[in-house]
């Protein structure tokens, strides 16, 4: 024991007490400002270098995958920004594939009241929209017409309308898997929106997310200890700066461990533990489903998607297909002179340019932010169900496969952080 009190005896106690308390500032540093890495800035900030472009094809993987190096510049853009629409395509791999197909999402959204919400907000535009196309298509004929029957066509298109628009909205459930791909909507709107996908962890997750910074200090004073000891048995000047790296690598992954490991309880030397956004998945399908039902997956967005998204010229050839009949019946009795009288190509011309026109009218309604508004509610009331239903690993690989791949940065950037506060330690105190 005799070498145990000489140590002790030989210890700068300054210079000893004061690295714990170094490494544990650093720990609360590195995981604050990680957390800045994570989430900002929304947009790439930094300069555009001639070449750079270029040159970013040819260096290795991980430094390619660094923000705005294969755009050609040098600067930095938030991990989770970053990477919005990697998350909306993880996220509907991993969860909303698994919440419901579009068949599911659009009955939810209940056809039924939508068709009612189309008839009642399409009717007043049928006369505009049979006025329009005839002055347009034979100005002659539909100005020679008597009223009485002007108007008695017009009764009758807005008089079929119930039963037309309700074989729409039931046509458009029937082919809703092919007209409609959420994965396309979500990675779209994620990548356009950054911003969202930095507050899907902010809601839910913020107060984890402050604990994981205060937890920083924690780790890193209880790592700083043991450096505090080797250090003053070898006294080497390189042992702080090489122990710093070693300790900021740690003390970030520890970090990102706290919050996602492990997905279920469990016991480790008997304490128990669970990863802190595990802890409150249930909390969290609620935030989560909110946030999708309001700004992703939401009537207003389908209806969009419906008209022009990568299958909208089918859903307008369906739509057309289906009010072709309903408008050539609006003619009534007199339709066989009609024909006579303009011609079968014109009168089919006609009949096909108000069927293209009401196409249009028709999914209007679903653009509507207040109707879209009262119908999200059934989407959330789906996707809170399915999210806690979730297995915890599924839930985990949502949150957090976006940037797994990133993380290494992170670690990074805490092991330069302890590799300057061990130079710090040694330029203010000297070697032990």
């Amino acid at each position: 024991m005799d070498w145990f009190y000489e140590w002790v005896a030989g210890i700068h106690w300054v210079h000893f007490l004061t690295i714990p308390v170094f490494t544990g500032v650093v720990g609360w540093l590195i995981n604050w400002s990680g957390l800045f890495m994570l989430f900002s800035p929304l947009h790439f900030k930094g300069v555009r270098i001639p070449g750079m472009r270029e040159l970013a094809s040819i260096l290795p993987r991980k430094v390619q995958e660094v923000p705005g190096v294969l755009q050609g510049g040098i600067g930095w853009q938030g991990i989770v920004p970053a990477r919005a629409a990697k998350m909306g395509s993880i996220a509907v791999d991993k969860a909303i594939s698994k919440l419901g197909t579009p068949a599911e999402f659009y009955q939810q959204l209940e056809p039924e009241r939508i068709a009612e919400h189309i008839v009642e907000s399409f009717r007043p535009e049928v006369p505009g929209l049979v006025e329009e196309v005839m002055r347009r298509e034979h100005p002659r004929l539909w100005r020679d017409l008597p009223r009485p029957i002007r108007q008695a066509i017009i009764d009758r298109v807005q008089s079929q309308l119930p039963s037309v628009v309700s074989g729409i909205t039931t046509e458009i459930g029937v082919h809703i898997d092919q007209l409609l791909d959420p994965k396309i909507m979500v990675i779209d709107h994620f990548r356009d929106n950054p911003s969202l996908v930095v507050r899907i962890f902010r809601d839910f997750g913020q107060r984890e997310l402050n604990l994981m910074v205060a937890f920083g200090f924690v780790f890193g004073f209880a790592l700083g200890v043991p450096v505090a000891v080797v250090d003053s048995i070898f006294g080497q000047w390189w042992l702080l700066p090489v122990m710093g790296v070693v300790v900021g690598w740690i003390t970030n992954a520890l970090g990102m461990w706290l919050i996602f490991e492990p997905p279920e309880p469990r016991r480790i030397l008997g304490v128990k533990v669970h990863g802190l956004f595990l802890r409150r998945q249930a909390e969290a399908a609620e935030v989560y489903a909110r946030i999708i039902a309001e700004d992703v997956i939401t009537l207003e967005r389908i209806g969009d998607f419906l008209l022009d998204g990568p299958s909208g010229d089918r859903t307008r050839q369906m739509l057309a297909h289906s009010l072709r009949p309903a408008i050539e019946r609006a003619a009534g009795p007199a339709r066989g002179a009609v024909r006579v009288a303009v011609g079968t190509r014109r009168f089919d011309t006609i009949r096909d340019q108000v069927a293209q026109e009401a196409v249009g009218r028709t999914l209007t309604p679903f653009r509507d932010p207040e109707f879209s508004r009262q119908q999200s509610d059934k989407i959330q009331v789906l996707i809170a169900r399915r999210t806690k239903e979730l297995p915890p690993r599924d839930f985990v690989e949502m949150m957090r496969s976006a940037i797994r791949e990133d993380e290494w940065m992170l670690y990074a950037h805490g092991a330069i952080m302890g590799l300057g506060g061990g130079f710090l330690h040694l330029w203010i105190f000297g070697v032990a």
